[in-house]
């Protein structure tokens, strides 16, 4: 079996390889390659549309190749959360590291945590540049490099989605259960049909994410045997993921994220437009402002425009949005539409949240792990135990991401080794 060395390998250049360092211009991509065509290619979802070289921030050329990896952006076919075709973008990356565990080189779909709704802010344009400055709050950092690279130095192979409409045209569609499944399934078939790469058409795949991510792996796992049965999956780590989103918005109010329910409403409008006139007439003129300037900032702006304030704020009645939606029985059937859980993964699955996560609760991971175990699942469910640390500054729901690392890799690379999984459900 592989040793389990890959920790110290990976933290000591995971900060340095596609870290935060501002690209020279002549890196940048050029904006055309985000443009879909007029009309998408006849096919299935997951076929490739086109792909280009994407050259990583202080990669490293070697003799098998760029380290610690070759990356190559793609736009493929997928659809969105009431299937509808649509073209989204993403980035895989082709380790020089062999692999040295059992069978075929594995590739891990990954899933980014909130990284905001304007097109700047997309995974693929980051890997490229480190991070992202607009003048004179918007920036934004690449920061899920450091799991990405744990992985490649391993010899997993990786895909990274963009998600539907972040880089695209199109407003990107936060936290939709549906359409976030699919743009992480389709982009392992994408992976598995690039050419010249180390993986097979067939081979072992496993889905990764934490929070925004964690709730895109987690639902693409259960959507998995109905979607893409077709697909090896040996195994999901999925970390605080937001599986009722209702209770999610609910708690995020009033922290630094307060921003982020712009990027939840945003999305819901997008895929669901008949909800605007409700919201319209609900929402004054600051929450006008909020859903117009959240739409095209990454998290840091507006968690530096918007964090600590109070969502009752933008709304005429003085309710809270979450009061406001609660009422409104079209948007909770939609909210309701987000819920994780109703469905039974057939491949296990590692859930770690934080007790004291103050942006997703701690109790929809436990009870996501509950609801999975009922249905038969296997699924091993880790709890952080960190204490409280300035509630609402996201602290005690980014911690547990980082201190969790050794044992969500090593989680990914038992699965592909044919270990049994853990359960305690």
């Amino acid at each position: 079996m592989k040793s389990r060395a890959w920790w110290a390998a990976g933290v000591s250049v995971a900060a340095l390889v596609m870290g935060a360092v501002t690209a020279p211009a002549a890196m940048a991509e050029p904006a055309d390659f985000y443009t879909p065509p007029s009309e998408l290619p006849d096919g299935a979802n997951g076929d490739l549309i086109k792909s280009e070289p994407s050259p990583l921030l202080l990669s490293v050329p070697g003799s098998n190749g760029a380290w610690p990896a070759t990356a190559t952006k793609i736009m493929y076919r997928s659809e969105d959360a009431k299937g509808a075709p649509v073209a989204v973008t993403g980035t895989y990356l082709e380790p020089s590291n062999p692999w040295t565990g059992q069978g075929a080189r594995p590739l891990v779909a990954a899933a980014v945590g909130t990284h905001g709704q304007g097109d700047q802010c997309a995974p693929s344009k980051l890997f490229n540049t480190g991070i992202e400055y607009q003048f004179p709050t918007d920036v934004m950092v690449g920061y899920e490099s450091i799991w990405v690279n744990t992985l490649l130095l391993n010899g997993i192979a990786v895909v990274v989605t963009d998600y539907e409409g972040l880089g695209t045209p199109g407003d990107h569609t936060y936290v939709n259960r549906e359409a976030e499944a699919h743009a992480v399934l389709d982009s392992v078939r994408a992976a598995q049909q690039l050419p010249n790469t180390s993986i097979p058409a067939d081979g072992p795949v496993g889905l990764w994410g934490y929070s925004q991510g964690g709730g895109a792996a987690a639902a693409a796992t259960e959507l998995k045997p109905s979607y893409a049965p077709e697909l090896d999956l040996k195994g999901t780590y999925a970390g605080a993921p937001p599986a009722d989103l209702a209770a999610t918005l609910q708690q995020v109010d009033g922290t630094f994220l307060t921003g982020v329910i712009g990027y939840a409403l945003n999305g819901i409008l997008a895929q669901y437009p008949e909800v605007q006139p409700l919201l319209d007439a609900e929402i004054n003129d600051r929450g006008r402002q909020m859903l117009a300037a959240t739409k095209n900032q990454c998290v840091a702006e507006s968690g530096l425009q918007f964090g600590f304030q109070q969502s009752s704020s933008f709304t005429n009645s003085g309710e809270s949005l979450s009061a406001v939606l609660a009422r409104l029985p079209m948007a909770q059937a939609i909210l309701d539409e987000q819920k994780i859980g109703k469905l039974t993964p057939e491949s296990p699955v590692l859930i770690q949240h934080g007790r004291s996560d103050d942006i997703v609760p701690f109790g929809q991971g436990q009870q996501l792990a509950r609801d999975w175990c009922g249905k038969g699942a296997t699924v091993q469910f880790s709890v952080n135990e960190l204490p409280p640390i300035i509630p609402g500054m996201a602290i005690n729901h980014a911690t547990p991401y980082l201190v969790g690392t050794p044992e969500s890799v090593g989680y990914m690379i038992d699965r592909f080794n044919n270990v049994p999984a853990p359960s305690n459900c």
